[in-house]
């Protein structure tokens, strides 16, 4: 009797096991690469894809990188793009046209920490303020020691993210229509973003 013939079920060669992409260009080549990686952990339905940055990445430098990649790889009307960046030492000159490309599609976001990323991690850790980025890195190192070498996820737990997004959304009142001018971030809003798509809101 002749054996069967097993029958092999493969997806189409380009279709998504996901249903929502958001793509996320970011300033750092590290940290925020590794805290967005964080976002896939045992979920299906929502991929996070980060284009990290390298050294010496301005906020345009940013903006042109996801330019090139969502002109390369086109998105579905329910993806969203996003920018993260630092305010830094940044003008307003650097900022303005990351802002005004987000204006451009309801698909486009802009994220932006002052004084930087370090900030939005703080945030999972206690409600904090800070005068300086060099008082944000320091008060960041009681938590996450040695950083800027790795973050350890296990320490990202559900409960600090709600937490940190609930804490950037009081000092983020009422809502900043671009950017925060002093120390806080909008961080939150893509994180926020990323959640609800999880739960298929």
């Amino acid at each position: 009797m002749a054996s069967r013939k097993r029958r092999h079920f493969s997806r189409p060669l380009g279709e998504r096991r996901y249903r929502k992409l958001f793509l996320v260009a970011v300033e750092g080549s590290k940290t925020e690469p590794q805290y967005f990686a964080m976002m896939n952990t045992g979920n299906a339905v929502v991929r996070v894809e980060c284009i990290p940055g390298e050294e010496a990445t301005s906020p345009p430098q940013v903006l042109e990188r996801l330019k090139a990649r969502i002109k390369k790889n086109s998105l579905r009307k329910t993806d969203e793009a996003w920018l993260v960046v630092d305010k830094d030492d940044w003008t307003e000159e650097q900022l303005v046209p990351l802002f005004a490309w987000s204006q451009e599609n309801p698909q486009n976001g802009f994220a932006l920490s002052n004084p930087k990323f370090e900030y939005w991690l703080l945030l999972h850790f206690e409600d904090a303020t800070v005068t300086s980025s060099r008082q944000c890195s320091e008060k960041l190192e009681r938590y996450l020691s040695n950083y800027d070498k790795g973050i350890d996820a296990r320490k990202f737990t559900d409960e600090r993210i709600r937490a940190a997004i609930a804490r950037a959304k009081t000092r983020d009142s009422p809502p900043c229509t671009d950017w925060p001018r002093t120390f806080g971030t909008t961080v939150y809003r893509l994180v926020e973003r990323i959640l609800e798509a999880r739960r298929g809101d």
